[in-house]
C-alpha cells in the first residue's frame, strides 16, 4: 500500500524530503550520542546547570529522533537504524567528550548551527512538494533550536564557563 497516494503527495516530488529527513535522521543520532557524552563527562564550574542541560538536550533529540523516522514512515520510507550507517552519511561528526563547559556550548551551537541549516534546507523541498506536515514539523524544531541559540550565546556572552 502506497501511502503518499492516500496523502496526496506525488512520490518524485517527495524523494527529495525522504533524503532530507534520512540525513536529519542521521545527523540528529549523532548529536544524540554527542551531547551523552557532554552530560557525563563535564567537569568544573558550571558542573551542575551543565550536566542538566545537556540531559535536557539529549532527550529532546531522543524525541526528535522518533519523530523524524515516525515521518519517515509515514511517507512510505523506510528509516536507517544502524548507526554504522549514520556515522557514514552525517555531517555531525562524533565528537571527542569536553570536559570544559565553553568548550560543550561552542560545540552544540556549532551543531545547532548545522542542525538549522539542514531543516530550512528540507523546508524547502517539503514546500515544494506540498508537504505541509514536514514543514510543520521543522518549523517546530526551528522554534526551539533559534531559542537555544539565542540562550548558549547569551551566556557564553557572561564569560562565567
Amino acid at each position: 500500500m502506497n501511502e503518499l497516494h492516500y496523502l496526496n503527495l506525488d512520490e518524485k516530488k517527495m524523494q527529495p524530503v525522504v533524503d532530507g529527513l534520512k540525513q536529519l535522521l542521521a545527523d540528529f543520532q549523532v548529536y544524540y550520542t554527542n551531547l551523552r557524552g557532554l552530560h557525563w563527562n563535564v567537569r568544573g564550574k558550571g558542573f551542575f546547570t551543565l550536566h542538566a542541560k545537556y540531559e535536557e538536550l539529549y532527550t529532546d533529540v531522543a524525541e526528535k529522533v522518533d519523530e523524524i523516522a515516525e515521518r519517515l514512515l509515514q511517507v512510505g520510507a523506510t528509516p536507517e537504524s544502524r548507526f554504522s550507517e549514520y556515522l557514514k552519511t552525517s555531517e555531525i561528526k562524533e565528537s571527542k567528550f569536553e570536559q570544559c563547559g565553553v568548550n560543550g556550548l561552542h560545540q552544540v551551537l556549532d551543531t545547532l548551527k548545522v542542525l538549522i541549516r539542514k531543516e530550512r534546507e528540507l523546508i524547502e523541498k517539503a514546500n515544494e512538494a506540498g508537504d505541509d506536515a514536514t514543514v510543520a514539523l521543522m518549523d517546530d524544531y526551528l522554534q526551539g533550536q533559534e531559542k537555544s541559540v539565542w540562550m548558549f550565546v547569551a551566556e557564553l556572552a557572561n564569560g562565567e564557563k
